[in-house]
């Protein structure tokens, strides 16, 4: 018996719409992490990229459990003396709650080319109205 092998011709890719509303940030974020890594699908390759685009939308309106909006920071650093930029995880949810979730899941893929190429699937919109509605989004239920 062989094992099977995705080929990139292979792939059929979906399209699936996410409502983050009353959802957990980090239950939410690995489920996510694991369509856009192609997990769900039989033909599964951990060297191919096989995994589907996800549009997650009302990002604004996630829940975070505990003390993580008061405690949690959010570090950038430009490389130079005095360039280190704090924000905590308030600050980030009410300027841009995208950026939470994207790291969060971001967190959650591999470290290297491949999920820099899933990530790319990925797009997050804080209120409801997104910008795929081409694509003929199938609903994900969480």
């Amino acid at each position: 018996m062989k094992s099977y092998v995705a080929k990139p011709e292979d792939i059929e890719r979906k399209w699936w719409l996410v409502d983050a509303r009353g959802k957990v940030l980090g239950r939410l974020a690995s489920r996510v992490a694991r369509i856009l890594g192609g997990k769900h699908k039989p033909i599964f390759t951990p060297h191919v990229d096989t995994g589907d685009h996800v549009v997650v939308v009302n990002a604004s309106e996630i829940k975070i459990t505990g003390n993580k909006l008061k405690q949690k920071v959010y570090k950038r650093y430009s490389g130079y003396p005095g360039g280190l930029k704090e924000k905590k995880m308030e600050e980030v949810m009410d300027s841009k709650p995208e950026k939470v979730f994207i790291s969060a899941v971001k967190g959650m893929l591999p470290r290297n080319r491949l999920g820099s190429q899933m990530l790319t699937r990925l797009r997050v919109y804080r209120s409801s109205s997104h910008r795929q509605q081409a694509q003929h989004l199938e609903k994900l239920e969480l």
